[in-house]
């Protein structure tokens, strides 16, 4: 079915409104892609903010040199080309793209080029660049790394926690225990002093009569 200058226009219109939204835009040369996998890119790449889109390659080269200025040439762009226009993170695309690329071994989609940065990238920097770790995948990483040293530290101070609750129930038995020792040996020591206030007592009148004497 041929399109009208009318639906043209409108598809120019919708390309320059992607391209000068998109942080990324990819361009992969499509052959026998079947309906439902169409469907599933499409789907995958909405979830990282992505879109993908069939065009002719006149269309593509007029909307990046109007949304962006730069001029692509179409010996860059074999076969069908789609346009995958990454809108968030700019490799989150790409790798959702690529991941199709590397399921059909190259045979039903393969990079034509691409616009990274703001850039032209040929067809082996693209695929480069496409194979690169997504940011949600990057912090999938991350936290995976930062997980295991978490874990470890928690079960160290779990058990130095119990340790210390350890320790300081035996130091307070001991403190108790010296607490307890003190009071006993005070109550030995008491008496002793007693009696020997009372031994020094008599010494007094002796010396009384030693005085009577003198006189």
């Amino acid at each position: 079915m041929a399109v009208t200058k009318e639906q043209k226009a409108e598809i120019l219109v919708g390309l320059v409104t992607k391209f000068k939204e998109a942080k990324s835009i990819g361009f992969a040369a499509t052959n026998g892609l079947t309906v439902g996998e169409f469907g599933e890119l499409r789907d995958n790449l909405r979830e990282v903010d992505a879109s993908y889109t069939l065009a002719k390659k006149t269309l593509i080269k007029k909307a990046l040199k109007d949304a962006i200025g730069i001029d692509i040439e179409l010996s860059m762009l074999e076969g069908q080309i789609g346009v995958v226009c990454s809108n968030e993170d700019p490799v989150a695309g790409l790798s959702k793209v690529n991941d199709l690329v590397k399921k059909t071994k190259e045979e039903k989609i393969t990079w034509a080029a691409s616009i990274f940065e703001g850039e032209l990238k040929e067809m082996e920097e693209t695929k480069i660049i496409a194979a690169m770790p997504s940011k949600e995948t990057l912090l999938g990483r991350l936290v995976g790394s930062m997980q295991s040293p978490l874990s470890a530290l928690a079960r160290f101070l779990d058990a130095a926690a119990k340790e210390v609750e350890t320790q300081g129930k035996d130091s307070l038995g001991k403190i108790e225990s010296s607490n307890t020792q003190s009071e006993e040996k005070k109550e030995v020591e008491a008496p002793k002093k007693e009696v020997e206030t009372e031994e020094k007592a008599p010494e007094a009148p002796a010396k009384e009569e030693k005085t009577e004497e003198a006189k």
